[in-house]
C-alpha cells in the first residue's frame, strides 16, 4: 500500500483527491493538512511514502515548504493548476520529484504517485511550452544543442529517473566516482549547475 500525505488548503480538492484515490486497490491518503505549517505534523505523526503539495497555499505554500522543510520530506509531487507554470518551474528548481495538473484524471494521478514512490520522477507530463520557455529564459548564453556522449546520455536519462549517482553506478555497471565525473561532464556541456536543470535542458533538447 502506498500512504500518501495530501497537503492543500481547498477541503473539496481534499477531498476528491482522496475519493479518488480510494478507488484504487494500492493508494490511501492517510493524512490531510491545509498549508505547508501543516506538513510537520501531519508527518510527525503517519508514516508517509508520497507527498502531494499544492503550490500555492495560504499561509506557508508548497513552494515554500520545499524550498525550507521543517522536517524530511518524502518524494514530492507539487500539485497545480494549468497556469501556474511559474510555480511549476520553482518547484522543479527547489526539488520536487513530480508535478501534475489538479485535473488530472485518477489514472494519471495513481500513475504518478506510483511512479514517485517508485523513485522515479515525473517531469515530462508537467513540462508546457510556457515552462520550457521560462527555463529557455533562465539560461545564460547560447541554445546550441550540446552534444553528450552515449554513456554521458544514458546518465541523463537516469538522472531523470531521478536516481542518485550510487543507483546509477549500480545501473551502469561503474562506480560512483565515474559516475560523479560524467555527471560533472553533463552539467558542463549542458551550461547548467544542477541536475535538475540538466534534465530540464535535455527535455529542451531532446536529447532524453
Amino acid at each position: 500500500m502506498i500512504r500518501v500525505a495530501l497537503i492543500d488548503d481547498q477541503t473539496l480538492v481534499r477531498s476528491g483527491i482522496r475519493g479518488l484515490l480510494d478507488l484504487t486497490d494500492d493508494i490511501r491518503v492517510v493524512a490531510e493538512g491545509a498549508d505547508g505549517s501543516d506538513a510537520a505534523r501531519v508527518l510527525a505523526q503517519h508514516e508517509v511514502d508520497v507527498l502531494l503539495l499544492d503550490a500555492r497555499m495560504p499561509g506557508c505554500g508548497g513552494i515554500e515548504l520545499l524550498r525550507a522543510p521543517p522536517v524530511p520530506l518524502p518524494p514530492t509531487i507539487v500539485l497545480t493548476t494549468f497556469d501556474d507554470d511559474a510555480a511549476l518551474f520553482d518547484a522543479m528548481q527547489a526539488g520536487a520529484r513530480g508535478f501534475l495538473l489538479k485535473d488530472i484524471s485518477l489514472e494519471r494521478l495513481a500513475e504518478g504517485i506510483r511512479a514517485v514512490a517508485a523513485g522515479q520522477t515525473l517531469f515530462r507530463p508537467a513540462l508546457t511550452e510556457r515552462t520550457r520557455a521560462s527555463f529557455r529564459r533562465a539560461q545564460p548564453g547560447e541554445a546550441t544543442r550540446a552534444v553528450l556522449t552515449a554513456r554521458e546520455t544514458e546518465i541523463l536519462a537516469l538522472m531523470a529517473a531521478g536516481l542518485s549517482n550510487g543507483e546509477i553506478a549500480a545501473h551502469v555497471g561503474s562506480s560512483e566516482g565515474t559516475v560523479k565525473n560524467h555527471v560533472s561532464s553533463v552539467l558542463s556541456k549542458l551550461g547548467v549547475r544542477d541536475r535538475v536543470r540538466a534534465v530540464l535542458r535535455g527535455i529542451e533538447l531532446e536529447l532524453i
